[in-house]
């Protein structure tokens, strides 16, 4: 007989085992602490064991659904941050209740709509979320630079960056909702990370484009104003980001952006294998 309760009502021993067993043979090898992965998924990923389920066979933790709720891009939504069966048990109930046990905390905390990433490749998934409801939305892609210092550039004439904070850098990403930013590249995700560095570009005092980076080369954020493109400005705040972190390397990723792709591939951002799907279910 199955047992689910709340992640809250649960030592962090059994989620932990729930994960770690339930993602043993996945696409990616996990290889994470007890403490990494607490920190990491119930930290920035913005999962909560108040919304979070676990599934028992007795005393055996044997599937886990991580949930966290926020207002995202206007929307209320929960997302799914993780869903995991133990091999032996895909098949049985496990899944299926797990997911109606998360729609249910959706519905109860008036979410407007369920979101989560999926490997692209994951058929099984795929196609799992497909009956649920779920339709893909976004495509998400990962692009590397292996000699960032190789990004030479000035900025054009009347053109300065400066650092800045998180605060600077929201008000202005809120003036551009029309661009989708995918969960992790949020500013809700790069804000518990204290060393995350955060820069302006301005005209004669006007910011018109923002970089969100983390010393260890991940870009979080970059954007131009569209009358400042193909101008340089975006390669200039990268050069002067590469320079004052000494970057050895730099990956990005985001979701369904011509533009963006455009730009790092010019750049000499090479596309890296993996990719994700973002799915969508209104309700």
């Amino acid at each position: 007989m199955f047992i689910y309760k709340s992640c809250a009502e649960v030592a962090i021993d059994a989620i932990y085992e729930a994960f770690i067993g339930g993602f043993a043979d996945y696409i990616i090898k996990f290889e994470i602490s007890k403490e990494n992965f607490q920190r990491n998924f119930f930290g920035p990923e913005g999962n909560s064991r108040e919304y979070s389920v676990i599934a028992f066979d007795d005393d055996k933790p044997v599937g886990l659904i991580l949930g966290g709720i926020k207002v995202y891009e206007g929307i209320k939504t929960l997302r799914c941050g993780a869903l995991c069966v133990l091999p032996n048990y895909r098949g049985t109930e496990v899944g299926h209740k797990l997911f109606e046990l998360h729609k249910e905390i959706a519905l109860e905390n008036q979410c407007r709509q369920m979101f989560l990433e999926v490997i692209a490749g994951n058929e099984r998934a795929v196609n799992f979320y497909r009956k649920k409801g779920y339709e893909k939305v976004y495509d998400l892609v990962y692009y590397t630079h292996s000699s960032p210092a190789d990004i030479d550039a000035a900025l054009p004439v009347g053109f300065t960056v400066k650092r800045t904070d998180i605060d600077v850098l929201r008000l202005f990403r809120d003036k551009t909702r029309d661009i989708h930013i995918n969960w992790q590249n949020d500013f809700d995700y790069t804000g518990y990370f204290d060393e995350q560095r955060y820069y302006g570009v301005f005209k004669d005092a006007v910011m018109v484009g923002g970089l969100s980076i983390h010393p260890a080369g991940r870009i979080s954020y970059l954007y131009v104003a569209p009358e400042f493109r193909n101008m340089g400005v975006g390669r200039g705040i990268l050069h002067q980001a590469v320079r004052e972190l000494n970057l050895k390397r730099l990956a990005i990723s985001f979701p369904n952006n011509a533009s963006l792709a455009g730009f790092v591939r010019r750049l000499g951002f090479l596309k890296e294998s993996i990719a994700q799907y973002e799915m969508y279910l209104p309700i």
